[in-house]
């Protein structure tokens, strides 16, 4: 049977307001980019007679190409989970899908917690060791996009000097590559820090008791087992038949990225090779990991500018570049769009009752262990 979700701890209208509020800042974010857009001449619809340079049959190649990696993306997540659980490869793809559609639609990046919720209830998993393997996948590919983003800025080496405006914007473009470059930073020490504790738990604990633990010993153990069941999304790291498929195919994931980005790039008149795609694709992803507006909205456009502002003249972003920003937003919040609500035409009632917003997910004792963990 279905594990049964959690009572909600909350009422339902203490979650519905919940909702309107992270709905209302959302919505506060996108405002203040677009008029940031508006303030730096950043057209988000560059308008009808500007597509006439067009090449489609680039954008055809970037649709597939941009499919093909949303199937990568969602299948890598089975190396993490089948440490912990064999969870079949059509049900995980599904369970994706429909979470990346929720992250892009939702507000805060509150469709994060979808996929984990899902994943209790269709692979008879944990809801906080299913978050532990997203939120591993989350640093891996934080360290992964700035590593390639630190190497593309090597490689393809940004203008010099750099625009002090981006557009009529008046931030300095310099700002990008310092920022790429603190990302590899923060992520190495994330990826570190969640590797120790997964490896030396009980030394970990010791330490969180005796530091959290003289404010309050028992918000100190609730910590530890927080943060414990969170790292063992790091169970498959010893075993070489899932951490090598997994880090390849993230390392495929970002790579056909920029192969795609490339091709649209191209096909829109602008003159970017495949490193320069790399580190645009890296100064976006690392723009919307923050909480933002439903669908990345301002944040997506403006972090391709400033990405394309490293490289090409101001007249070029302005112009050929304001048609391969919307195509590439459209196409990138179409896609996921199209796979969510595909997965969701083949199980209709996947979402009833699931996203509860006083809910939480399932106690790790509800675990039982697959015959891959014991």
């Amino acid at each position: 049977m279905t594990e049964p979700l959690s009572v909600p701890s909350v009422p339902p209208r203490a979650g519905t307001r919940s909702l309107l509020v992270k709905l209302a800042l959302s919505l506060l974010v996108a405002g203040f980019f677009v008029f940031l857009l508006r303030q730096g001449a950043l057209e988000l619809w560059p308008g009808a007679a500007a597509f006439g340079r067009v090449d489609w049959g680039s954008v055809a190649l970037y649709v597939l190409l941009l499919s093909a990696q949303q199937f990568v993306r969602a299948g890598r997540w089975y190396f993490l989970l089948a440490p912990v659980q064999r969870v079949p490869l059509g049900t995980v793809l599904r369970v994706a899908f429909i979470g990346f559609f929720a992250i892009s639609i939702m507000p805060i990046r509150t469709g994060e917690v979808v996929r984990p919720l899902l994943m209790r209830r269709e692979g008879k998993i944990s809801g906080w060791v299913a978050t532990g393997t997203v939120a591993a996948e989350r640093l891996i590919d934080g360290f992964f996009l700035s590593s390639l983003l630190f190497i593309a800025l090597l490689v393809a080496k940004p203008h010099e000097p750099l625009p002090d405006h981006i557009g009529d914007l008046p931030v300095p473009v310099a700002l990008v590559p310092t920022a790429a470059y603190s990302a590899v930073g923060f992520f190495a020490t994330a990826l570190i820090v969640m590797t120790l504790f997964y490896l030396f738990r009980a030394k970990a604990r010791r330490l969180i008791e005796l530091t959290v633990g003289r404010v309050s010993l028992a918000f100190a153990h609730a910590l530890s087992d927080r943060i414990g069941q969170v790292a063992d999304g790091l169970r498959f790291l010893p075993q070489v038949r899932y951490t090598a498929p997994f880090l390849l195919g993230t390392l495929a994931y970002w790579a056909i990225a920029a192969i795609a980005w490339t091709v649209l790039a191209r096909g829109c008149g602008l003159e970017i090779g495949y490193f320069q795609a790399m580190a645009v694709v890296g100064v976006v992803a690392l723009g919307i990991l923050v909480p933002n507006a439903p669908g990345f909205f301002g944040a997506f456009q403006l972090g391709c500018y400033a990405g394309l502002a490293m490289y090409l003249e101001r007249e070029t972003v302005l112009g050929a570049g304001s048609v391969y920003v919307f195509l590439t937003y459209a196409l990138q919040m179409t896609i996921p769009a199209v796979m969510g609500l595909g997965a969701l035409a083949v199980k209709p009632d996947a979402m009833r009752g699931l996203y509860d917003f006083g809910a939480s997910p399932a106690p790790a004792e509800n675990l039982a262990p697959s015959n891959e963990s014991r």
